[in-house]
This record gives C-alpha cells, structure tokens and sequence, in this order.
C-alpha cells in the first residue's frame, strides 16, 4: 500500500425502505492521503465532506451506511493494511481515538460537561494504554503544555464550561493527538472560533503536525484557511469531487467552473468598485441530482452534453484531476 489511506468507489447511502432505491449522498469518492500531508477537503455546506470523514472514522449517524463496494483502507503503524468498510466495531474502537482521530466542530458540544479536563484526556490514554493513573496525568498535563495552555495543572481540574471556545478547542487538540495517531482528521476546527483565535489554533495545528509526523484532513468551506494549512485539495460539491490538485494549482491553475466560481467571490470582498461575485442558483439537495454534470444549472459555461452525462474524474496535467466536459475528448472546441 502505497498510501497511509486509501478510499475508492465510496459512497454514502440514506436508505429509504426495500421498494425505493437509497439516497446517494455521497457517490464515487475516490482519495489518497500521504503519510505526513496536509490534505484539504473543502467545499459548501451539505456537500458531503464531514460525511465522508465520518465514514472513515466509522461514525456515521443511523440510517446512513456505507454503500456496497466501497472502500477504505488504512495502514497502521506497524504496517498493516486495514479495510475500514466492515470492520467489526471492537476492532474499529482500537484505531478510532488511537491510530485515528478526530477534533469535531463544536468543542462546546463535544466535551461532556460533567467531567473534568483530566478525565476526559484519560479516557483517550486509559482506553489505548496501560498507564497508571499517576502517568496519565503527567502525560495529559504535558499535553496541555504542548498546546499551548496557560496553567495546565489548574486546567485539568476545571470543568468545560470554565473555558473559553478557543481554550476548549485546545483541549480537543490535545485530546486527538494524546496517543500519536497516524491521521488526524480536523471537521471544521476554527469555525465556532473569532478571527484572532482562528490564526492561533491553525498556528498551532501547523507546529504540532511538524512534530508528531501526522497526517491532517482538513475540512472547511473557508479556502483561506485550505491556502494557509493544507499541501493538496480535493473540491467538493454535490457529493462528488469535482477538483482535486495541489493547493498551487488549485488556486493559480483552476480547471473546474465551480472553483473558479469559489475563487472569484473571495476575490471580488476586497474590490470597492465591483460587486460581490456569487454562483446562480442553488445547491441540488441529495436526491435530486441530475443525471449529467451536478453544477450545469448553476454554470455559464454549461454545454448540452453537460446536461445529459455526467463526466468522469480525470487527470487533466500530473498530479490535478477534473471532472469537468471542458477537459474531456476535445470539449473545449465544442464550448
């Protein structure tokens, strides 16, 4: 395996009883995350990103499963090849928090109010390791120190509702990276925080990446922060990728009319003089997607064909993938 994961063919199903066909809302995601990347998935709300990750993660919320044959596999850290689509849940609950982990959205839901910061960091070390109890909490109080927490010993005895968004979103990181995973998955962490702890906590995720040799997912519709943390992208819309190349190339050689359509509204915030860039139309729910390109309502470079097929994933130049009519079989002349 020459990757630390591999997804192929995925896709997420919301069943809708034996006589009707699920629900794809996710479909034909196919990555590859490198040991030691930062990979961005970025995208608009609803377009499957957090779905996704939570599939890796094994997390999906009932009824949604993991559609047939899909799959993804992980390398663990002794070098074993793992598939994640069917594993049983004692075995997943080994990588999940350990070789895996994940800092969630809402850091003011995510912790449980009646517990302490301390037990809460334990329970990650207590469930994967044999530490005593004295280890542990000069493995958690160490931890808080190295994310930067001002009195971490007082910190540890406080409850959630003590700390601010951006102090508990440091406790998620410590938290997540507790036992040295392998991949880190990041949903959205500076959402719920203002613009100064924002830089902070990204400050931080970058000088801890470099030295855990970890691997980062970064999930976020905010392609300021895809430009600051992440080496390659993958664009997201639909439940599809529609994008996929280094962050360079994603934002100096756009292909897809969709992240043009991206770029150009961030571009046109800082011109006094034009008004505000925005996409037409909306975003089709699940369910109701076309059976050609998913954004050819929306795109003012749509063809004919873009309304009946749905174009495949393909490399357009080394290393950046489009799904896109315009770089297929000569399309450019037709458009």
């Amino acid at each position: 395996m020459d990757h630390l994961l591999e997804i192929r063919n995925l896709s997420i199903d919301l069943p809708r009883g034996k006589k009707l066909p699920p629900i794809k809302l996710v479909e034909g995601i196919d990555l590859n995350i490198n040991k030691k990347q930062n990979f961005g998935v970025v995208g608009e709300s609803g377009c499957g990103k957090s779905i996704t990750c939570n599939a890796i993660m094994g997390l999906l919320s009932y009824p949604l499963k993991v559609g047939k044959g899909s799959s993804i596999r992980f390398q663990n850290s002794n070098g074993m090849e793992q598939e994640i689509v069917g594993m049983a849940p004692q075995d997943l609950c080994k990588i999940r928090g350990n070789e895996i982990s994940m800092i969630f959205q809402e850091p003011m839901t995510a912790l449980d109010p009646m517990y302490t910061i301390e037990q809460q960091i334990n329970e990650a070390l207590s469930f994967h390791t044999n530490m005593t109890k004295a280890e542990m909490h000069d493995a958690s109080l160490e931890m808080l120190k190295k994310v930067k927490i001002p009195r971490a010993e007082e910190i540890l005895r406080d409850y959630p509702h003590h700390l601010s968004g951006g102090m508990l979103q440091r406790v998620m990181i410590a938290i997540a990276l507790i036992n040295n995973p392998r991949l880190l998955i990041a949903d959205e962490p500076t959402t719920a925080l203002d613009v100064t702890i924002q830089a902070q906590i990204l400050d931080l995720m970058n000088e801890l990446r470099e030295s855990y040799d970890t691997s980062v997912i970064m999930i976020t519709h905010d392609l300021g922060v895809i430009a600051e943390t992440c080496e390659h992208v993958a664009v997201f819309y639909a439940g599809q990728v529609v994008e996929e190349a280094s962050v360079v190339d994603i934002f100096h050689n756009t292909a897809h009319p969709y992240t043009e359509g991206l770029l150009r509204s961030i571009n046109s915030l800082g011109n006094a003089k034009k008004e505000l860039y925005t996409i037409k139309g909306m975003v089709p729910s699940a369910g109701n997607f076309s059976s050609g390109c998913r954004f050819a309502d929306r795109c003012n470079r749509c063809m004919d064909k873009c309304k009946t097929e749905c174009p495949p994933l393909v490399e357009i130049e080394t290393g950046h993938k489009c799904r896109c009519w315009l770089h297929i079989d000569g399309a450019v002349e037709e458009a």
